[in-house]
């Protein structure tokens, strides 16, 4: 694994490594060891998963062909649709006497996208998180208090192992009752807060109404992601708490979070952990490599996943390498923040959401038209989401149709709280109101 919670010195500054072996290996040896792991996983996942092997073969390619990082463009791709479609272990490249985790994304019954873990794996995530938080400047006497969600989201419990890792204590707060967490930010004196940032925001303005004195906080780093956001946000969360706020990325589909990190020294881009993941940047429309620092949609295949193994995952999110040397001595590659992305995907509150997912719970509803407005939008910092979907005739004039409208909202409201992992604001409106909408997903978010 290489020497971790390493500390050297460079400019007269101290900098933290977790595995100063692998985190600042020579650029190439980190591609002659991608290309050594690359064909081990391909060689994998062509005998034990039957649907690589199906999209191998109708590709034309076989493990052994791909010699080389250029050899790349010759596999296929992998798409959420993917994912879905193998619901739920069709993926999977070890028998799940061997899975001693699973994790699922949000999605209907039928459509939700699962990830399983081996004991390896979940040692290789935590190890991963390790890299973060050190990054960070964390060390073993602080205490960090985890506000990403846990459960079958992946945020939660990849921090808490990740913090116990490097000796940290941790404090499993997860997401909501933003009084009781307050509470506690007083009372237990974290030094590390970890949310996405919209939450952190919320937090700041909760405790600003009830009086609570946020930079009286023993707070003093934040590390923030699930979510797009930009500088303007970051600045105003080191204003708010007096911190440094820093960037995490992952992805659940790949590993969950502690794929990439903003360094403590850097903070411009994040370190993406090519030792455990090959990242590629194409055009969102024809799928071509684009030349080195252009912009376009990342592309993650993991190096040592083994429960459930991706390849050239199309992840939908728009980013731009940065290969400039950091000055904090790590030679990975970094990778821009996210602010956009190539398809219509929907992140409220750190939650992954597609139009077809409403889509899929309003059908199975009856009494309801298949049109609906959705308009997504902010209430102080936290997103909001107000659903309009129209009834037909029949409910709609039905002489008690008052309380049948009540129960189908209510069933609207619940299917997405349990489906999607999003609370929403839903009405009912009579026939035809929505037909002639100009969109169906308005975000005024980014108005």
């Amino acid at each position: 694994m290489g020497k971790t919670n390493v500390i050297y010195y460079t400019n007269g500054g101290s900098v933290m490594i977790y595995n100063e072996e692998f985190e600042t290996m020579p650029r190439e040896v980190i591609k002659a060891l991608q290309v050594k792991r690359l064909q081990q996983v391909l060689e994998r996942v062509y005998h034990t998963v039957g649907f690589y092997k199906k999209s191998f073969d109708a590709a034309k390619v076989k493990p052994d062909d791909i010699k080389s990082m250029a050899d790349m463009k010759k596999l296929p791709f992998t798409t959420r649709k993917d994912l879905r479609d193998n619901y739920p272990f069709g993926l999977f490249a070890v028998p799940m006497s061997s899975v001693v985790r699973l994790h699922a994304s949000s999605g209907t019954s039928r459509k939700s996208a699962v990830f399983g873990y081996t004991k390896r794996d979940i040692d290789t995530w935590s190890d991963l998180i390790a890299r973060c938080l050190v990054a960070a400047g964390i060390t073993k006497n602080d205490i960090i208090h985890n506000a990403f969600g846990y459960g079958l989201f992946t945020g939660g419990l990849g921090l808490h192992y990740g913090a116990e890792k490097i000796g940290a204590s941790v404090i499993p707060m997860s997401g909501g009752d933003a009084k009781r967490q307050l509470m506690i930010l007083q009372d237990f004196g974290p030094t590390v807060i970890c949310s996405t940032p919209s939450y952190a925001l919320h937090l700041a303005e909760t405790g600003k109404a009830m009086g609570v004195d946020i930079k009286a906080l023993k707070l003093r780093v934040g590390i923030f992601g699930a979510e797009p956001w930009n500088n303007a946000i970051r600045d105003e969360i080191e204003k708010a708490f007096g911190i440094t706020a820093l960037d995490l990325f992952g992805l659940s589909e790949v590993i969950g979070p502690g794929m990439a990190m903003e360094c403590l020294e850097g903070r411009n881009g994040m370190h993406v952990f090519e030792d455990h993941f090959i990242v590629e940047i194409i055009d969102p429309q024809t799928g071509d490599v684009l030349p080195e620092g252009s912009e376009g949609e990342l592309v993650f295949s993991t190096l040592t996943k083994e429960a459930n193994p991706l390849i050239r995952y199309r992840t939908g999110d728009i980013s731009r390498l940065i290969t400039e040397p950091c000055r904090c001595g790590r030679t990975h590659v970094k990778m821009e923040r996210v602010l956009k992305r190539s398809d219509d995907m929907l992140i409220i509150r750190g939650v992954n959401v597609f139009p077809s997912q409403i889509e899929a719970i309003l059908v199975d509803i009856e009494g309801l038209e298949p049109n609906y407005q959705v308009i997504i939008d902010k209430a102080g910092a936290l997103d909001t989401l107000d659903l309009q979907v129209e009834v037909n005739d029949t409910i709609f004039s039905d002489s008690g149709s008052i309380k049948q409208l009540q129960k189908i909202e209510q069933r609207i409201i619940k299917d997405m709280k349990d489906f999607l992992g999003i609370s929403a604001r839903v009405k009912l409106v009579q026939p035809n109101t929505l037909q002639k909408a100009d969109a169906k997903i308005i975000d005024k978010r980014h108005i």
